[in-house]
């Protein structure tokens, strides 16, 4: 008997993990809480609704601060093999542009991110961000449109603005004026969310 028992307990267990999906969120500093504790990032509230919602998917926050696109294009393969994952969050390229790094260049790399995704047979989530207007009008305002036109081309979903309503709320914002405090996390979870939740269902 307690060996039938043992049988039942390790097959549930094996079609537990053949079952479950994982959700890779693939960020830079906005996505790894920076300057807040791990579990009020909205990385961590995705997964508990997740953990709700969806109790088969599992998330993996491969989120770093500081990273670029061109550092996510150097990590992603292994991310891939390791996690295998059905979704990717591309949250990058904040970085880039506070570094003023050419746009071709950006667009390029984004350009590598969302087809190294689709190569592994992941549906990315391109997570659009907005650069602070003291970089200058036609580079900031091209910087916004590459996540446009890169969704566009790829026929892939976009968060238009991850810091939509945060960016300039000085109350949810930390004092160096770019990376939202613990009180916003919830309100960025809601700006991904509408996006994110039609791809759970594919």
């Amino acid at each position: 008997m307690a060996i039938i028992r043992l049988l039942v307990l390790v097959s549930v267990i094996v079609s537990s993990s053949v079952s479950a999906r994982t959700l890779l969120v693939l960020g830079d500093s906005l996505s790894a809480a920076y300057g807040i504790s791990p579990e009020q990032g909205w990385v961590a509230l995705l997964e508990t609704r997740l953990q709700q919602e969806y109790a088969d998917i599992r998330v993996v926050n491969a989120s770093i601060s500081g990273e670029t696109t061109q550092g996510g294009i150097t990590r992603l393969p292994a991310l891939i093999k390791r996690h295998q994952p059905d979704w990717i969050v591309l949250a990058l390229a904040a970085n880039d542009g506070l570094r003023g790094m050419p746009l071709g260049i950006i667009e390029r790399n984004i350009t590598t991110l969302i087809e190294l995704s689709e190569d592994a047979e992941a549906k990315p989530l391109l997570v659009g961000i907005r650069l602070p207007p003291n970089y200058g009008v036609s580079y900031t305002e091209r910087f916004y449109t590459l996540f446009e036109t890169l969704a566009q081309q790829y026929q892939i979903s976009r968060v238009p603005f991850l810091l939509d309503g945060v960016a300039l709320q000085e109350t949810l914002m930390q004092s160096d004026g770019l990376h939202p405090n613990a009180k916003a996390q919830p309100l960025l979870l809601e700006n991904v969310w509408p996006f994110l939740q039609p791809l759970l269902g594919d």
